[in-house]
């Protein structure tokens, strides 16, 4: 049976949990302005940024329309963000991003 859960965080905060739980080949469900962009985590990465760190997640994504392999700077978008779904074999977590 998969936990489902639901936390509210801050941007910064999604962003750490990012960091902290999501692995390789999980659901990563992005909701940012008006983007909705799922698929599978191929890699998540800190990289430089002109000085700045980086948080970037390389997803292949699961559309109908669009099924190619994006790399989404999180920093970039942090603000941006309504939520996100991580979904793994045992659990189930929607983030929803408020400020």
């Amino acid at each position: 049976m998969i936990k489902e859960e639901e936390i509210f965080l801050s941007p910064d905060d999604t962003l750490n949990y990012i960091k902290n739980h999501v692995k390789k080949h999980d659901t990563l469900e992005l909701s940012y302005n008006r983007v909705y962009a799922p698929g599978e985590v191929l890699d998540i990465t800190i990289e430089d940024d002109w000085g700045d760190e980086a948080l970037i997640v390389s997803i292949h994504l699961s559309g109908e329309l669009v099924s190619d392999v994006v790399r989404v700077n999180m920093e970039n978008i942090k603000n941006d963000l309504l939520e996100i779904r991580h979904i793994t074999d045992k659990k189930d977590v929607t983030v929803v991003v408020e400020d």
